[in-house]
């Protein structure tokens, strides 16, 4: 078996994090998320220093109790 050696392109790879498409990936999963929790539940997106990032998290008091008490986010996590 041959060995095979891979250099990537730091530059492309910081492209590639930062990316639009990158940001559309992210949307979709968290909106995904978003939707297998129900109501009272938001998702947002921004680019940071280094890379992409999406969030979802419950934005009302009754989504913070389910969450609290049912663990919600992370079973929707899948």
């Amino acid at each position: 078996m041959a060995k095979v050696r891979v250099k990537l392109n730091r530059s492309g790879v910081k492209a590639l994090l930062k990316s639009a498409e990158m940001k559309a990936v992210c949307e979709e999963h968290a909106n995904a998320i978003r939707a297998r929790c129900g109501d009272g539940y938001e998702s947002d997106s921004y680019t940071g220093k280094t890379r992409v990032n999406a969030m979802v998290w419950p934005s009302s008091a009754k989504a913070r109790q389910d969450n609290a008490n049912n663990n919600t986010l992370l079973k929707a996590l899948k």
